[in-house]
């Protein structure tokens, strides 16, 4: 079972900022593999701070992903996580779920916000 964003309404979504937290003290090199990159381990690196402390941060559109960290050459399941599912491999997927910035907005200020997109994204007429 895969999910990206395509439940995303339109297009003209926002990425919003994802940050990944993880601590390991003796890893060596932790990235994060998952829906959102095609399950590619090497292009979301994640950088070592002190102690073992990791971080990532990217920037997705609103959806729902499937992802894993992959810990010194070994694939696992984001303790931090707050859903999961089983992957075809016998474990278990960590759940990303990102929520649009809109999302978070009160109702009654949603549609003014939208209102000035549009706003700012017409292109004046001239007059010949």
């Amino acid at each position: 079972m895969k999910h990206n964003h395509d439940n995303a309404q339109s297009e003209d979504l926002q990425l919003e900022p994802v940050r990944f937290e993880f601590t390991h003290p003796t890893a060596t090199s932790v990235s994060i593999a998952g829906t959102f990159n095609d399950w590619n381990p090497t292009t979301k690196s994640m950088q070592l701070l002190e102690n073992g402390q990791w971080f990532g941060e990217t920037a997705l559109p609103p959806g729902t992903y499937e992802y894993l960290l992959v810990v010194d050459g070994q694939w696992i399941a984001d303790p931090l996580a707050t859903d999961y599912v089983p992957n075809p491999f016998g474990g278990r997927n960590s759940i990303l779920e990102v929520a649009s910035s809109l999302a978070r907005i009160p109702a009654r200020q949603r549609g003014k916000i939208a209102t000035e997109k549009r706003k700012q994204t017409q292109v004046p007429m001239s007059l010949a």
